[in-house]
């Protein structure tokens, strides 16, 4: 993907997996992440992140608590 910015994204990527293939491939983590009905950990809170619960449910629950 020519637009990608590849170190870039890995320089702002916030996900504590960092053994990730996909890190910094932020398409390539959206796509993983929504296949298997999560999201990516870049969404999340850092300490809701460090949990690894990627659930929507999880996402939906943490942003209605921190209005």
């Amino acid at each position: 993907m020519p637009e990608c910015n590849l170190e870039q994204n890995k320089a702002d990527c916030t996900c504590t997996y960092t053994s990730c293939g996909k890190r910094g491939l932020c398409c390539e983590c959206l796509r993983s992440h929504w296949s298997a009905g999560e999201l990516p950990g870049c969404l999340f809170p850092k300490d809701v992140e460090k949990t690894y619960d990627r659930s929507v449910e999880k996402f939906i629950a943490t942003y209605q608590k921190r209005r």
